[in-house]
Order: structure tokens, then sequence, then C-alpha cells
């Protein structure tokens, strides 16, 4: 599924089709979440969608589908769990997200919407180590609202860009974000100094 098939099941579906595409992101849905939400924002630029309806909707799909993974670890456990190891592709990335939850603890599943596979793989495993349901969402809806906030008005710039910007994203993550995070560091930087010294 690329980009223009998305818009076209938009057309089609409407907010529905945002709902569902990042709903369903947890059993793999072949487009990155990063350029549904992107798409989201894009739709409402050019009168297909509203603003706020689709946003709501598009944060909702993101917070449901994780959400329904912290249900399945929570409640099925490692089955699923063992059965994903098997692929070494997977485990690697289980590897990678175990490896983040023992270094930041409950804070893992904030860093983890940052990095598009281990996204879905963090609510699972913080279900399969009981964490309690109002702890996640105190954590996941907050950092899921910011992090929608930021493609979706990144996807109201780009336009018929999407697409690309999303497979950058998907494939650079943590370090375009990081550098996005470092240059607004730097303006904020600046203008104090500005602030503190009129003359400049």
């Amino acid at each position: 599924m690329n980009y223009d098939t998305l818009v076209s099941m938009i057309e089609h579906y409407g907010y529905a089709a945002l709902f569902f595409s990042l709903w369903l992101g947890i059993v793999g849905m072949p487009i990155p979440d990063e350029v549904v939400v992107m798409t989201g924002g894009a739709v409402t630029v050019s009168g297909i969608l509203q603003v706020i309806p689709a946003f709501v909707l598009t944060y909702l799909g993101v917070i449901s589908g994780l959400s329904l993974g912290y249900i399945l670890g929570r409640y099925v456990g490692t089955p699923v769990l063992d059965k994903l190891r098997r692929k070494p592709r997977m485990n690697r990335w289980i590897g990678f997200s175990e490896r983040l939850i023992v270094k930041y603890g409950s804070f893992a599943l904030c860093i983890s919407y940052l990095l598009p596979v281990v996204r879905h793989i963090m609510p699972y495993l913080v279900g399969i180590n009981k964490m309690s349901f109002r702890r996640y969402a105190l954590l996941s809806y907050t950092t899921g609202l910011v992090w929608t906030l930021i493609f979706f008005t990144v996807g109201r710039f780009v336009g018929n860009h999407v697409q690309d910007v999303g497979v950058l994203v998907y494939n650079y993550g943590i370090r375009l974000l990081g550098l996005l995070g470092l240059c607004i560091i730097i303006m904020i930087v600046i203008r104090l100094v500005r602030r503190r010294d009129p003359a400049r």
C-alpha cells in the first residue's frame, strides 16, 4: 500500500480509513504509521477531511492499536512473543526493546514512539511485565498525543511528499527526530541570548 492508495481509501471511507489503518498497524499493515498520520494531516489541507475530526480519529487509531498490543501482552503473555522470536529480524527488535526496558524502565515506552518497529513491540512487553494500565495509559497516551500532533502537522506542510518523508522517518527514525530536537534547542538558545543582549 502506498500514499495514493491510502488517500483513495480515505476518499471512499473517510475518517474510518484513518482509524483502522492505524489500529491494524499492530498486525503489520504494509504502510508505516508515520505515513498514515502524515496523510491524515495532508488530506485536511486538500479538503477531503476536516482538521479536528481527522486529528482525533488519527490519535485514537494510534493509541488503540498500541493498547491492543498491551492487552495481548497482559492477558495472552509469552506464547505470541516466543513465536515472534523464531524470526531472526523480529528477535533482534525484541532484544533491543528488552534492553531499552532494562536501561530506561517505564520511560522506554515513551522512547519507543521514536522507533518504528519497537513502537509495536514495547506495549506487548510492558503488558507481559504487568505494568498497570493506568501507568501505561499515562505514559503511552501522552507521548502518543505529542507524536501524533507532530506528524499530523508535518503532513499538513509536506502535502504530496508524505510518502518520501515517511520513508525517511521510518528508515532514520530517532536520528531525524534527534536532529529536529537539536535544531529546536539551538533556536531556543539563540532567542534567549538575544533577549539578554538586546544590542545584538
